[in-house]
């Protein structure tokens, strides 16, 4: 299996590459992971994984300053390659971002990225916080159980998404959405690749997923 980790200037890239490695011996599976800034790399990969963190426009731009990597990440995956965006990499699954300016996302789910209220809460949310999920609900969720706890660092969330494309929440002031999926997209709001055990596991499961 081939894995693209996608380097676009943004996210803990070292980290992610060495979780999914770990993930994907736990999982039996032959793996090789590689951190690219090569679209045709990403185009040829059996997994396809964007990390990202900061602010949801300057990800953005720092994706479309690759050349070709946007399309390459849009035809990939409209082909069936599996995807799992990471933190700001799930955020541009959105429609928009709505963090200091409008920018546009992926559009692969429904719904804007804006400003958590968590009155009364710090921001960012900078943490350990529990999952809430039915239990056997997606295959992502193999293993997990409801109250696992993972590692969130963000400010800004998915507002006004559809439900039929969460399947896990977190609660910080109010429920916001922790993992989506649409059809072989998916994304964690948190940090897999700092969520330990947990986040290994969700890991295998995404190396394993057949959408």
């Amino acid at each position: 299996m081939k894995i693209a980790v996608v380097d676009y200037g943004s996210g803990n890239l070292a980290s992610a590459s060495r979780a999914l490695a770990l993930a994907a011996e736990r999982a039996g599976i032959d793996a090789s992971v590689t951190v690219t800034a090569d679209p045709a790399v990403v185009g040829a990969a059996d997994r396809i994984v964007l990390p990202g963190q900061g602010a949801f426009a300057d990800c953005a731009a720092g994706l479309e300053a690759v050349a070709g990597m946007r399309d390459a990440i849009q035809t990939a995956t409209s082909g069936g390659t599996p995807f799992l965006g990471i933190c700001v990499g799930m955020q541009l699954m959105a429609e928009r971002g709505l963090e200091h300016t409008v920018t546009p996302g992926f559009g692969w789910i429904k719904g804007d990225v804006a400003e958590m209220p968590a009155a009364g809460l710090r921001l960012p949310q900078m943490g350990w916080n529990g999952l809430d999920f039915v239990p056997g609900s997606h295959p992502l969720l193999e293993g997990l159980e409801p109250g696992d706890h993972v590692y969130f660092v963000h400010s800004y969330a998915l507002v006004q998404g559809a439900p039929s494309e969460t399947i896990a929440t977190t609660d910080y002031g109010g429920t916001i959405p922790a993992i989506v999926v649409a059809g072989n997209r998916a994304g964690t709001q948190f940090h897999v690749e700092k969520s330990q055990d947990v986040g290994i596991r969700l890991l295998s499961n995404f190396l394993r997923w057949a959408p």
